[in-house]
């Protein structure tokens, strides 16, 4: 196993597909830090500023008990400096998690694109073994990948809430706990990019799927979610729902309060990514070992 895994590292290293994700990741994680410090800046006051500004002027003291832990409670949702740091120190995911998809996909849709296919199971029959090196490839590139995007979000992210008097906020487990369950992310989706790349055989149909999935699931889920809440059946647990799409689940995994109002629990939503990614490999793998090569 370790030469297989070897073997497909030496793959990767010798095309340009990993100084294209290193670029990228680097591009992406930069362009979305820089969003998120700007949101972070115009996002971070008191809760003493916030209360004044949504009160017209009245103090603590002068407003009733409910609406003052209503107030505070939209704050800590996405003023305090907790929710902002878990921001800025996983801004990479985004972009960084749909890259490490792909490079899930193309490990093995890589193999017929290439017409290396061939060679490779005859070197090593047992495709299953062939799998699992490209499984465990995929995961220690993605965490690399994750450890690239952390360093560089930690450093001008620390720097940043440094500047405007909040610390760097590392000592929170709500801040520790986005940054590895990121980590969690980065792996899960490499190994659900292997599993759909051993589903779909055709490279560019696998892409374009994955990026799809991923980009337009979101979105397509709160509209879809929305509507059925709307006219069907109008319970909470419907909205709820919306966790079973993987881009959902994902940022719902990552994030220390709620991403929507309806969010479930950070666990449900790593929970859905892993069922995914082991029903993906799983389905895959079997496909592969009945696969003509040819």
């Amino acid at each position: 196993m370790t030469r297989l895994v070897r073997a497909e590292l030496f793959k990767l290293r010798t095309t340009s597909l990993w100084w294209l994700l290193a670029a990228a990741t680097f591009v992406s994680t930069g362009v979305m830090l820089a969003i998120d410090l700007v949101q972070a800046h115009e996002l971070l006051q008191p809760f003493d500023a916030f209360v004044a500004l949504h009160a017209h002027g009245r103090t603590a003291a002068q407003m009733p008990p409910e609406f003052l832990n209503r107030l505070r409670g939209e704050w800590n949702l996405g003023h305090s400096a907790l929710t902002q740091a878990a921001t800025i120190f996983t801004a990479g995911q985004l972009i960084g998690v749909l890259l490490t998809c792909l490079l899930g996909v193309v490990l093995v849709t890589g193999e017929y694109h290439q017409q290396t296919a061939t060679t490779t199971y005859l070197l090593t029959p047992r495709r299953g073994a062939v799998v699992v090196a490209k499984l465990c490839t995929a995961v220690i590139v993605a965490a690399a990948s994750w450890l690239a995007s952390t360093a560089l979000a930690l450093v001008a992210g620390a720097v940043f809430l440094s500047s405007e008097g909040y610390g760097t906020q590392l000592g929170q487990w709500g801040v520790l706990r986005a940054v590895l369950l990121n980590l969690a992310a980065y792996t899960t989706w490499a190994v659900f990019g292997v599993g759909f790349g051993a589903l779909i055989r055709s490279q560019l149909t696998a892409t374009v799927a994955a990026t799809v999935l991923y980009l337009v699931g979101a979105a397509a889920a709160g509209g879809v979610f929305d509507l059925l809440y709307t006219y069907v059946i109008k319970q909470d647990w419907i909205l709820a729902a919306q966790v079973v799409v993987p881009s959902v689940a994902s940022a719902v995994m990552i994030s220390p309060t709620k991403t929507f109002d309806q969010s479930p629990p950070q666990w449900v939503g790593a929970a859905v990514l892993l069922g995914y990614a082991a029903v993906t490999t799983l389905a895959g793998t079997s496909l592969l070992r009945r696969r003509d090569v040819s």
